[in-house]
């Protein structure tokens, strides 16, 4: 995680732009969602706003301490692992 995020936050703004920031932030939401299913059950997760490409690395830090916070498992652990994994190689950083 803190290697994403280091990527994104040396990556040139072009980068950023082409689709790394968006990705991020789409892994942030989605890390943030799960990990509000699991404090609240039943209720409707809040979803993270936009910041801005330059505030992205640090929205996926955030969503990922957060639900690092609450998983109960090493499978729920596997599975944010390959969530964060696969959103990286998207973002080609």
């Amino acid at each position: 995680m803190d290697h994403f995020a280091d990527r994104l936050r040396a990556a040139p703004q072009s980068r950023l732009q082409r689709g790394a920031a968006g990705e991020a932030l789409a892994v942030a939401r989605e890390l943030s969602r799960r990990a509000q299913l699991l404090e609240e059950p039943g209720a409707e997760p809040r979803e993270m706003p936009d910041a801005g490409m330059f505030a992205a690395a640090d929205q996926l830090l955030v969503a990922a301490h957060d639900l690092a916070v609450v998983l109960r498992s090493d499978d729920e652990v596997a599975e944010a692992v390959r969530v964060v994994e696969e959103a990286r190689q998207r973002a080609g950083v």
